[in-house]
């Protein structure tokens, strides 16, 4: 009762106060019937949708005063209608307009191209091009990473131009150029038309024809197909793991290596030495069963790398509307990540030394990371929360570019104790090595 009558002696002396001539009729009728009745509050729902929605960062900078979050009831309306001076937001609490200098326009480019993932995308191509049997040059090695990061960054380019209203409902993606109007619709189209064209071309006279044609099939892929599926279909994230397993081949074929089985280039298996027949031939490590094997390595790490990652922003996903399968079914989101996890270890531990691009010890040491990373995908499936997917994303991190490194090691014909020194070379005619 005491907090009634306090709050009730507030607002009449509020109401004396304003009764003043410059106060006009409405206010005054506003203010009485506010005073004596239930105290306005916004709702929680509505200051979540608007937190969301909104940018509070532009309340920061302000006068003295309250802020328009403050004003929630009888009091704070009575004391912006007093002294609205108090209540306005400086100008400069405004985010100012971006001005397009050269050097902003450059990270606007690279934000279109989404960096991080390009950067990605053209490791992985390159990885393609370190674990080829045949010889590449610097022209060779430079042509394909420039040429597959361009083809990226069209790819992405389109991808966001036709995700604006929905990338501005995500929290994750409402910050991109376009959907903050950093740089016009028409620009990025520019930028996508330039990069979409110069990318195949640099691959076509660099690199190879069939390059050229794996990167411009990419950016078809992940822009039209990709894309229009993430609204339509679960099948998405398939078209997504193929266009994540193309940048290998990429960089297979600009060394001149072929990707499908011919007469001429027939498919091979290297077996241990102990059930082999014949003494190994390095003349036929130009094997198509390489190619297929990089593409599997990147077409099943897409899944556990994705889909954990997916699981702990299925709330923006189903916000935007699209259909993913960690929105629709999170059980069984965290079941097709554990079959890829299982599925990596028969291609880390047979395919790839069957295939001679590695030795039959990589089918050793690949064991560790595969075991941490299948133990992982397990627990997530038996649990199925978001700190288990978070160990799991953060696992495949480090998984990938910890496989490629122990490719490289027991890469099949590279002999590193001879390169640091640890073992003399022999001649090949018997003669003796002369001592210093």
């Amino acid at each position: 009762m005491r907090k009634i009558h306090a709050f009730q002696s507030c607002s009449k002396s509020f109401i004396a106060r304003t009764s003043s001539a410059s106060r006009s009729l409405a206010s005054q009728k506003f203010l009485a019937s506010a005073a004596f009745s239930r105290p306005y509050t916004v709702s929680s729902a509505y200051r979540d949708f608007t937190s969301f929605f909104c940018h509070n960062q532009q309340w920061s900078t302000r006068i003295d005063g309250i802020k328009p979050s403050d004003i929630t009831g009888v009091r704070g309306i009575a004391h912006a209608v007093a002294e609205p001076h108090l209540a306005h937001v400086a100008p400069a609490g405004f985010k100012e307009v971006e001005v397009l200098t050269p050097r902003h326009l450059l990270k606007i480019y690279a934000q279109l191209a989404k960096s991080r993932l390009t950067i990605l995308v053209v490791l992985t191509a390159m990885s393609g091009v370190a674990l080829s049997p045949l010889p590449a040059t610097v022209p060779i090695l430079l042509s394909t990473a420039v040429g597959t990061a361009l083809c990226s960054a069209s790819a992405n380019t389109l991808n966001q131009l036709q995700e604006i209203p929905y990338d501005a409902q995500m929290a994750r993606t409402r910050q991109r150029p376009l959907v903050r109007k950093a740089i016009s619709p028409l620009h990025a189209a520019g930028f996508a038309a330039v990069t979409g064209v110069a990318g195949p071309a640099v691959l076509w006279f660099m690199a190879s024809p069939v390059t050229a044609c794996l990167g411009a099939a990419n950016i078809v892929l992940y822009a039209a197909a990709y894309t229009w599926l993430k609204r339509k279909s679960v099948s998405n994230t398939w078209v997504g793991a193929v266009v994540g397993g193309i940048p290998p081949l990429m960089g297979w074929t600009a060394c001149g290596g072929n990707i499908l089985p011919s007469a001429d280039y027939p498919i091979h298996f290297f077996l241990p030495s102990f059930l082999a027949e014949a003494p190994l031939d390095m003349s036929m490590i130009d094997n198509p069963l390489g190619a297929f094997a990089l593409f599997m390595l990147l077409y099943s790490w897409q899944f556990p790398h994705f889909n954990s990652l997916s699981h702990f922003i299925r709330g923006s996903y189903a916000q935007a509307g699209y259909k993913m399968l960690c929105v629709l079914n999170p059980q069984k989101n965290a079941l097709v990540a554990l079959r890829h996890s299982l599925l990596l270890v028969p291609i880390c531990s047979i395919l790839f030394p069957l295939s001679g691009l590695t030795t039959w010890a990589f089918a050793i040491t690949s064991l560790v990371p595969n075991a941490i990373c299948v133990r992982g995908a397990w627990t997530w499936w038996r649990r199925c929360g978001e700190k288990e997917a978070r160990i799991l994303f953060q696992h495949y991190l480090w998984y990938l570019p910890v496989i490629l490194a122990l490719m490289m090691v027991h890469k099949q014909g590279l002999e590193w104790r001879r390169w640091v020194g640890m073992q003399e070379e022999v001649p090949s005619d018997g003669a003796d090595v002369p001592q210093p």
